[in-house]
């Protein structure tokens, strides 16, 4: 994948030779595949560690709102594409969680490329982090379609997708199964709430540091 992505990178390097429009939106779109072949890639890695007992986790004190607010910078961009607010509900003096940070953060990002995809433009999604009883409450929330009942269950198997019309399947059904195990890992839990026509909410929590 390395070699393909330099490849693609040289191609589009004038000093290697000029591409018409049409050449450069080839480019392009291969450039599209091989970041998704990468993250499918990275998702089955992070899998496999998960189930051979081999997942390195790196507990570190932290401030929960720090982990949202990195989460929602890396998906801003995406965001601004399809002029969506994100928008951020938190208290400045949360207590701290003890966590792998990368790993939370990363399950953070996973929730919000999952409601940027399956929101309309001009909408907004909501992350809000609160303390409930002794754990710290992630969550993220999007006005979009929602998801029916008979799938909720099933959302955080591997591999599985809601079946939609084709517009917005994309992925590799990971990213849900490898959420779960990474929250689980840190002691905590990961749901999901939703109604068709009112959009979904989706959940972690984490026990709050000693």
């Amino acid at each position: 994948i390395s070699s393909i992505k330099m490849s693609l990178k040289l191609l589009d390097d004038d000093r290697v030779g000029k591409m018409n429009i049409e050449q450069k939106e080839l480019v392009q779109h291969i450039k599209e595949d091989c970041g998704r072949l990468l993250k499918i890639t990275s998702e089955l890695l992070d899998l496999a560690q998960v189930e051979t007992g081999n997942l390195q986790l790196n507990f570190v004190k932290t401030d929960p709102k720090k982990i949202a607010i990195y989460a929602m910078d890396a998906v801003r961009f995406q965001a601004e594409q399809k002029a969506i607010e994100l928008e951020l509900i938190s208290r400045n003096n949360l207590p701290k969680i003890s966590v792998d940070i990368e790993k939370t953060a990363w399950v953070l990002v996973n929730f919000l490329s999952n409601a940027l995809r399956y929101s309309a433009e001009k909408s907004k999604i909501v992350v809000q982090v609160i303390e409930n009883n002794n754990v710290v409450e992630f969550s993220v929330r999007d006005f979009g379609k929602g998801i029916e009942e008979q799938y909720l269950k099933r959302l955080f198997d591997k591999y599985f997708q809601v079946p939609t019309d084709g517009s917005s399947k994309s992925g590799s059904g990971l990213g849900l199964a490898i959420s779960k195990d990474f929250i689980e890992a840190e002691n905590g839990n990961i749901w999901v709430e939703s109604s068709i026509g009112e959009g979904s909410k989706f959940y972690f929590s984490l026990p709050v540091a000693d």
